[in-house]
């Protein structure tokens, strides 16, 4: 085990950051983060942050003289320094699962070679692959950078033949998959933890809805039976075993029409949809991955409440920079607000988020997710005035 006070390392200075510090430094370690920004949300409250480039060597040798254990809210970590860390302090997860993470034909292949269900796709990494791919391809598709792509940023959808070449022009001529659009009954994304010695705790599957390619609203527990649930929750287990992995894995699913579990893709890291955790399980996410990189034991992830969440994204956020009028919201006993501390608000930047709980022993989270939606448009007519 890794003990209090030792050093938790943190690559990544974001809102998940955030919160894994916040964890950490109430069960007595210290953290330190490594992002370059200086307003980071988790630099502002570790106990050091060095604010340099993930690949700024001196800032590597610091972290890795200082680190009891190494891990991360931000897996685009440069390779070089992922294994770099790897070789001079415990890192977790392990580099390998980053680099899969980051790539999106090789998150794919590792998918397929574990025996795991995808949608149809394909490479498409020149004009001569793109347009090789159209005679036999079904559309309607997404076509999706291979790196870098996050939060509908990096994908185009293509309805048609003519327009595959068309898209991978317009997204730089960057190494990209082709993916078939499926038919869906909903999306789902099952959150673990996974310690040292292989041992596994899911935390309740979400539902998820997004919006031009951003979570908008999670509601817990999924509408999906018991069979289905189970499936997801093997999936991402096994996958998480595949991987060797140590840290907090997301998994996220497409449940087709047909019944069919298709994974979508990874993170290797606390996830967005998994931000319930902080108000409605027996143990949030971040704790968790707290205990998991340590060697602690795992805790209990059970639901205490049917919940919703909804994000909060920079279009909410008045022109003069101040904060929405959080008056409604505020005045609800089972709403819990979180913000996450960064400075400027932008159109699609994610601000912070609500937690709607509903009645304790209830199964149906309709009446939070109800809620939640409500105070979401009450919030976006402010803005829209």
């Amino acid at each position: 085990m890794i003990l209090p006070p030792a050093v938790l390392g943190l690559l990544g200075g974001g809102q998940l950051g955030r919160y894994f510090t916040l964890s950490a430094r109430t069960m007595g370690y210290r953290v330190w983060v490594l992002d370059p920004d200086p307003d980071s949300p988790a630099g502002r409250l570790a106990d050091r942050h060095l604010c340099a480039a993930f690949d700024d060597p001196d800032a590597l040798s610091e972290l890795a003289a200082h680190a009891d254990v190494i891990t991360c809210e931000f897996e685009n970590v440069p390779a070089a320094s992922a294994e770099w860390l790897a070789a001079h302090a415990p890192m977790r997860p392990n580099p390998r699962a980053l680099a899969i993470a980051q790539d999106r034909i090789a998150e794919k292949r590792f998918l397929e070679d574990a025996g795991v269900a995808v949608a149809p796709w394909l490479v498409v990494d020149s004009i001569a692959a793109a347009r090789a791919a159209v005679p036999d391809w079904d559309f309607p598709a997404i076509l999706k950078t291979a790196r870098l792509g996050y939060d509908g940023k990096g994908q185009l959808p293509v309805s048609a033949s003519g327009g595959v070449v068309r898209a991978f022009r317009e997204l730089g001529e960057v190494p990209c998959v082709l993916e078939q659009q499926v038919e869906l009954d909903r999306e789902v994304s099952v959150v673990l933890a996974r310690d040292p010695d292989g041992r596994c705790r899911s935390f309740p599957v979400a539902e998820n809805v997004h919006r031009q390619g951003i979570l908008h609203l999670s509601r817990i527990p999924a509408r999906i039976d018991a069979a289905t649930r189970a499936q997801a929750e093997a999936v991402a287990q096994r996958v998480a075993e595949q991987l060797d992995y140590c840290g907090v894995l997301a998994i996220e699913f497409f449940v087709c029409g047909s019944g069919e579990l298709l994974v979508n893709e990874m993170a290797p890291r606390p996830h967005n949809s998994g931000h319930y955790t902080l108000d409605a399980t027996t143990v949030s996410q971040f704790e968790q991955q707290v205990r998991a990189i340590c060697g602690l034991a795992l805790a209990p992830a059970d639901l205490t409440a049917p919940a919703a969440m909804v994000n909060l994204l920079g279009d909410l956020w008045p022109e003069d920079q101040g904060l929405p009028d959080l008056s409604r919201l505020l005045a609800q006993g089972r709403a819990r607000l979180h913000l996450y501390g960064k400075p400027v608000a932008r159109p699609g930047r994610k601000m912070g988020h609500v937690n709607l709980l509903g009645v304790p022993g209830e199964s149906d989270a309709s009446q939070p997710a109800r809620l939640a939606e409500s105070l979401w448009a009450e919030l976006a007519e402010g803005a829209a005035r």
